[in-house]
């Protein structure tokens, strides 16, 4: 049998006769993982449910299929370009370790392919489950012509299809800023382009020092290219700044270069290629030229096209993201938004999976469990990974009051280390927030190291149980492993003793 993509859903069995007045119980905008995973889930529990999805293409001309940012822009592909960059890394490590290697040399294009086959897997799965499932697909952008009504249009911007819905769900998710800066549309790449380009020159700039620019600049050093960071001010704004500054400085000793206090004004394209950048450095005009530019300032909420408005839902003035409740329900009571286009949510792939999934359960299923949004681990893989779960220092101090925080702390070297002349003795750092006023509560776990998303699953855990630093105490690490130094942590910031350890 042959399956009609183009118009799945088409041949959705027959439903029982409905008593209610709308086509579908649930429309979801957005095929991202927050979408796909509510969609599911309120089609197991027996709601007639439809899920629209479009793909407007960069403006360098990139576009890609189902599954969203996570899978085709963002996680996936960046978690596979950093294991690839590892072994850049380790090139000189496996000298040091007594193995004889070859030329270190690195083949992009190859790299990018096995990506993308992956990848390309992974859109036929999700279409795969949208018909195993019953959910009626639509590849059509969906724009709100009221409260219940949607209306279905091409990539030309003719309508195709009409359709209503009780309840409808926002996920679409977010995209690349470019800042408004001249010439930056024309002439810069963004995450979007990133991981399918063909070829990446030799010189590249990256604006911007979020998470999402360092990960890049991170990879892109190690995979063999001259890497430049442009950084307006401090770097991982919404991070426990101690640890961002210690990224930074890893990142700069590994040989990446930084521009700080600057901005971008202007991009040019020169007569051979490449971007000539004018930029402002503490106050002063100047420029440069690089082969490729990487924008990686931000992201905006995917909302502008859907003519929320016409349907009463208010966004937010500054992110464009839709206001919800702490039931992910916006100010329109039969409209829902997950994942990273949800005011004031973490923009987390597991984050709007689970949002989704107990948002349709709670709609059709009658459940009452809602998103718990507190001690939500995170990573940052940078080239030394940066993990962390609970409250950042500067968020703990304002919450609990600087005197009633207490932080236990270790710069400590990886065993593995000790073999390699080139790694930085104390590198690597870990600290423990807790809570003076209750029973020294640990609030907060933050960890920079190899493996630190690995290791920080686990606290998450017991974090979510309450846990205290004189449980932590009682905790057998193991040795020998970099996770165990976060369970033997006795010098605390306040007492000015040195964080770094010495000997086992």
């Amino acid at each position: 049998m042959t399956v009609d993509f183009a118009n799945l859903g088409a041949d959705v069995p027959e439903e029982p006769v409905r008593t209610s007045p709308y086509e579908y119980d649930y429309f979801v905008i957005g095929g991202g993982s927050g979408g796909l995973a509510s969609a599911k889930t309120a089609s197991e529990l027996g709601a007639k449910v439809a899920l629209a999805d479009f793909v407007k293409p960069s403006p360098q001309g990139t576009s890609w299929g189902l599954g969203g940012t996570c899978v085709n822009v963002g996680c996936i592909p960046k978690k596979l370009m950093h294991f690839a960059s590892m072994f850049g890394e380790y090139y000189n490590d496996q000298q040091e370790c007594g193995w004889e290697t070859a030329q270190k040399q690195h083949n992009w294009k190859r790299m990018v392919d096995n990506v993308q086959k992956h990848i390309s897997t992974l859109n036929w799965g999700y279409r795969v489950q949208l018909i195993d499932k019953n959910v009626t697909y639509f590849n059509y952008l969906a724009k709100l012509v009221d409260n219940h009504t949607i209306s279905l249009l091409n990539k030309d911007g003719q309508e195709m299809k009409r359709v209503t819905s009780e309840h409808i769900l926002v996920a679409v998710g977010g995209r690349p800023s470019f800042g408004g800066i001249p010439g930056a549309d024309e002439c810069c790449y963004s995450s979007d382009d990133l991981f399918s380009l063909k070829e990446m020159p030799k010189k590249v700039l990256v604006v911007g020092a979020s998470y999402i620019s360092l990960e890049c600049a991170g990879f892109l050093h190690a995979l063999q290219k001259d890497v430049t960071v442009m950084v307006r001010s401090i770097f991982l704004r919404g991070f426990d700044q101690d640890m961002a500054d210690k990224v930074a400085e890893y990142m700069a000793n590994e040989g990446i270069k930084f521009i700080r206090n600057s901005v971008p004004n202007a991009f040019k394209k020169t007569e051979d290629g490449k971007v000539e950048v004018k930029y402002t450095e503490n106050g002063e005009e100047r420029v440069e030229v690089y082969d490729a530019v990487l924008m990686a300032i931000g992201r905006n909420a995917d909302t502008k096209n859907l003519d929320l408005e016409k349907a009463g839902v208010q966004l937010s003035p500054r992110t464009g993201k839709v206001i919800v409740n702490d039931y992910e329900q916006s100010n329109v009571e039969n409209i829902w938004a997950v994942g990273d286009v949800a005011e004031g949510k973490p923009e987390l792939t597991p984050v709007a999976i689970q949002a989704g999934t107990y948002l349709a359960k709670r709609l059709f299923g009658g459940s009452s469990q809602r998103m718990d949004y507190i001690n939500v681990p995170t990573t940052v893989f940078t080239p030394l990974e940066y993990s962390c779960c609970g409250y950042s220092e500067e968020d703990a101090n304002k919450e609990f009051g600087e005197e009633n925080i207490e932080v236990y702390h270790t710069a400590f070297k990886p065993l593995e280390w000790n073999f390699l002349d080139s790694r930085e003795a104390s590198s690597c750092y870990a600290k423990v927030i807790v809570n003076l006023k209750d029973n020294e509560k640990v609030v907060g776990i933050h960890f920079l190291g190899p493996h630190a998303g690995e290791v920080m699953q686990g606290f998450a855990v017991s974090l979510k149980l309450g846990l205290t630093k004189a449980i932590l105490d009682e905790t057998i690490g193991i040795h020998p492993t970099c996770a165990e130094e976060i369970t033997k942590l006795d010098v605390t910031k306040r007492s000015g003793i040195t964080a770094e350890k010495t000997g086992c």
